[in-house]
């Protein structure tokens, strides 16, 4: 089916939908892209470089995708036995779903409200059930209700993520989706009041852990849209809540005034043994068996988390699995194979995430005109920073490295989280200045790698991933490094974008070495698929469209991330090779690579 292309029609979407290279009195050279519901284009042969922003035409075709995807991705009590269904869980055929529903509610008042809703026959397929109090010992596994709509990030996440949903936010108010922004915020607070903390997401196998902090981010974002000082006010002791639960113990290391990431539930995850299967219909966990068997693990003693003699992984295994799945990151090696001694490390992204926190709660308190409040947490936010240089940050790598404070060395295992502490303002201008310098061991052809290292993780080389290109595009923009930061965005927009050329959706995560979305042949440890929606990608999408300069795409023009002042120094740094990407870099580090202490 052919298009009529109608320029001036065509340049008043682009201006509508923000995009940044659409300037009045200029038109497309080119007509618009076919919607994404059509028949995907074939295979597209790469550019010649692949820093360069797409064509105005082609960026509005993501775009509509994008807000199109914002619907087909809504859950709410409206449609609750879709919403009820897990991708992740198995069950016969006919099986009622369950929902669980905290003591605190009124279960018959609310199954009444939700059978006038959904009619008889729907309401029959969910089972509405009491959480129980002994919440870890549950065996039949379901949604955990929450009252407002929200977006799921799509393929097997049919729930509403922590971490994700800080990514998805941002997307939803640049499409100024104000409403379902609040609403999404509404329901972590609901979560943290009711389940005790923002979880990992609303299943009940997610109730012993959360996920890398970002509610105080996502309550300043909409309140800078609403300014509605009682909604602010009415959220703050929730988000002072969830402050508490990252620096109590067991996740607070007293010795060392920072925390770590820490699952308080025992055992393998229940969704892990349920779906995370390989062809074979071995699960994680058996191929995990099968590397300890096979391989020698010089990173940490093999011993603490695999009895050889009785071919099991030890209780400490499943403790790292599950407190690394509570990191976001998983799997990867960044704590040795399977990163299964998590629990001994200090992580940069974490530590830079309650620093970022606790400025955010003392804003927050200066906002409500509590200046007492707001300067007890400016001095835990300078405090946090301190300790962050000492035990985090590596003068010799010119890196942010995490910490085993068990050995009491950094491990010196490049990984993206080292621009954390850039985007959360916790780096001085040397610090930053040295970070950037090493963008070469992280940066590819389409975007930054996760990490130095290919490891058979989905979370380590050769993959990158939306949530990581925003926060090191921030940081570096917020810490005068422009020009890097606009060409990192150029890379991975340049990439989505081509991917769905190609195959008509947006995905989880992609190579950015080969710059593909087809990744499962890469992948031998956790799940291998990818996933199709995709929430975060559309967000961050969304996000580094934004934060290119509106006239010209290639110019280094200054620009104000949301969450802090960026210097307006500019400071580009060396072009990383389309062929062999950051490998001299990464040659470069790896001649001197040592834990340091």
């Amino acid at each position: 089916m052919s298009t009529r292309f109608r320029p001036a029609a065509t340049l008043a979407l682009l201006l509508a939908a923000g995009w940044p290279g659409a300037v009045l009195g200029q038109t497309p050279a080119h007509p618009p892209a076919q919607a994404p519901t059509q028949t995907p284009a074939p295979a597209l042969p790469a550019p010649a470089a692949t820093d360069v922003l797409p064509e105005p035409e082609r960026i509005a075709a993501v775009r509509a995708y994008i807000q199109k995807a914002w619907t087909t991705l809504s859950r709410s009590t409206r449609d609750l036995p879709a919403a009820a269904q897990d991708p992740k869980l198995h069950l016969p055929a006919g099986s009622r779903w369950p929902v669980y529903v905290p003591a605190s509610e009124d279960r018959l008042k609310l199954a009444t409200q939700l059978r006038a809703q959904l009619g008889e026959e729907a309401f029959a397929t969910i089972d509405l059930r009491p959480l129980p109090a002994q919440t870890l010992e549950l065996s039949e596994h379901g949604l955990l209700y929450l009252p407002h709509p929200y977006v799921v990030p799509g393929g097997r996440f049919n729930e509403m993520y922590g971490w994700d949903s800080y990514f998805i936010l941002l997307g939803l108010l640049r499409d100024d989706q104000v409403l379902a922004a609040r609403q999404m915020v509404e329901n972590f607070l609901y979560e943290i009041r009711h389940y005790g903390t923002v979880l990992n997401a609303n299943r009940s196998y997610y109730l012993s852990r959360s996920q890398p902090p970002f509610l105080t981010r996502m309550v300043l974002a909409v309140f800078a849209k609403t300014k509605d000082r009682n909604w602010l006010k009415a959220a703050l002791p929730a988000a002072e809540k969830d402050h508490g639960f990252w620096t109590r113990e067991p996740h607070l290391v007293p010795a060392t005034g920072l925390s770590r990431y820490y699952d308080s539930g025992e055992g393998p995850a229940p969704e892990v043994l349920s779906d995370e299967k390989d062809a074979q219909g071995r699960t994680h966990y058996d191929r995990v068996r099968e590397y300890y068997r096979t391989h020698d693990v010089t990173d940490y003693e093999k011993s603490r988390f695999y009895d050889a003699a009785a071919d099991l992984l030890t209780p400490l295994f499943y403790k790292g699995d599950r407190s690394m799945r509570e990191s976001g990151f998983d799997p990867s090696n960044r704590y040795g194979p399977f990163s299964a001694d998590i629990t001994s490390h200090l992580p940069v992204c974490l530590n830079s995430l309650l620093y970022q926190m606790e400025r955010d709660l003392a804003q927050m308190h200066r906002l409500l005109g509590d200046l007492a409040a707001a300067g007890r947490y400016e001095a835990f936010a300078e405090e946090r920073r301190a300790r962050i240089d000492r035990y985090l940050w590596d003068e010799k790598q010119g890196l942010y490295l995490d910490y085993n404070f068990e050995t009491e060395k950094r491990r010196a295992y490049p990984f993206a989280t080292t621009f954390y502490p850039l985007w959360a303002g916790a780096a001085a201008p040397a610090q930053a200045a040295r970070v950037a310098k090493n963008l070469p061991l992280l940066e590819e052809a389409h975007g930054l790698l996760t990490s130095t290292t290919t490891s058979g993780s989905q979370w380590d080389a050769p993959f990158g991933w939306a949530p990581l290109q925003l926060i090191a595009t921030g940081g570096l923009r917020r810490t005068g490094h422009e020009l890097a930061a606009q060409r990192l965005a150029r890379k991975f927009i340049a990439l989505v974008t081509r991917d769905f050329e190609r195959t008509g959706t947006i995905v989880e995560k992609y190579d950015v070495r080969r710059g593909s979305s087809e990744v499962a042949g890469d992948i031998r440890f956790g799940y291998s698929e990818n996933q199709v929606g995709f929430g975060w990608t559309n967000g961050a999408y969304l996000e580094l469209l934004a934060g290119l300069p509106a006239v010209d795409a290639k110019a280094a023009t200054a620009y104000h991330v949301s969450h802090g002042d960026s210097s307006s120094s500019q400071c580009e740094l060396p072009r990383v090779s389309r062929h062999a990407g950051g490998a001299a870099g990464r040659a470069a580090f790896e001649g001197d690579r040592k834990s340091t202490h």
